[in-house]
């Protein structure tokens, strides 16, 4: 039984709420985005309210509803408010900038990393090392955040690379001294 799958989502103001069978469209001042609703589950839009009710001869249909339920929340959410996530450049030399919908990184390679954005993201930098991503679809915006890090993650030993604003990097210690005689 899915607690967060019986909640309902409240639809925010300016957004536009499409639905032809299994077919979810969501429009709002930030962009549009379309979901397809696998079986086991339905959405209802009942006023200013969106209920996904499951279908019970599905074996998988609690652990479905909930899934289902929070993807949605994040169409209503990220067409009326969007999404942030945040990088930081750790490293002597390592920066980046933003230019149109290409972010270039300097990071102790030998050339700079061209990272081009897709369509529906951007990137803001601050101070050349922070670097701010924005849209409306949070799964694209975390997936494209994994891809940027995955150019140079933090290495473990002095914490240099690419990471996300307040993720903990373990350290590991170096070589000690060699013991004396």
């Amino acid at each position: 039984m899915s607690r967060v799958g019986k909640a309902p989502i409240k639809i925010a103001t300016g957004v536009k709420i499409d639905l032809k069978g299994q077919l979810l469209k969501v429009e709002g001042p930030k962009g549009k985005l379309s979901f397809h609703i696998p079986n086991g589950v339905s959405p209802k839009v009942e006023g200013q309210e969106i209920v996904i009710v499951k279908d019970e001869s599905y074996d998988n249909a609690d652990a479905l509803q909930g899934v289902i339920r929070t993807q949605v929340q994040n169409m209503v959410t990220g067409v009326s408010a969007g999404f942030t996530r945040e990088l930081d450049i750790v490293g002597v030399g390592y920066r980046a900038a933003a230019k149109g919908n290409v972010l270039s990184l300097t990071v102790g390679f030998s050339h700079p990393v061209d990272f081009k954005l897709p369509e529906g993201i951007q990137a803001k930098v601050d101070n050349n090392t922070h670097v701010v991503l924005t849209g409306h679809d949070k799964m694209l915006i975390g997936m494209v955040a994994d891809k940027i890090r995955g150019v140079r993650p933090p290495e473990p030993y002095q914490g240099k690379g690419i990471r996300y604003t307040n993720e903990h990097i373990v350290k590991k210690a170096g070589k000690a001294a060699a013991g004396g005689k």
